[in-house]
């Protein structure tokens, strides 16, 4: 397994983002609320990923940048095990990671946070498969 967030990784077609927000699930993990979806992606690339930090909770780009890396380094360590799921179940899956804290928190704590709903984001794939 790669431990790499390419391009690819990333969630960026206008279509599918418009799809996710329209049609897509939702639930919060404190500080974060997550949109998910599961959509047909190629299967070198079961999960495409969206990161938003809000600038009028942060208005300097230097600090929404620092919670961005944060959060991406995270998930890059971290969604190996997801994506495994979702390659062995043939599906593919579209999220959003939106930041809703007030303040900057350490990198533990947002490593273990997007721990907790990568395994979310499994048990329901898990759920459909039966």
């Amino acid at each position: 397994m790669k431990y790499t967030f390419s391009r690819v990784d990333r969630l960026s077609s206008h279509t599918l983002i418009r799809q996710l927000f329209q049609d897509g699930n939702t639930f919060h993990i404190t500080p974060f609320r997550i949109t998910w979806k599961f959509a047909t992606l190629p299967a070198a690339f079961p999960l495409q990923v969206l990161i938003s930090i809000p600038k009028h909770l942060f208005p300097r780009a230097v600090d929404r940048n620092l919670i961005r890396r944060r959060i991406r380094e995270a998930y890059r360590l971290n969604r190996h095990e997801t994506s495994e799921s979702l390659s062995a179940t043939g599906r593919g899956m579209l999220l959003s990671i939106h930041y809703t804290a007030k303040e900057i928190l350490p990198f533990a704590v947002i490593q273990g946070k997007i721990i907790l709903l990568l395994h979310r984001l499994k048990e329901e794939n898990e759920k459909v498969t039966g």
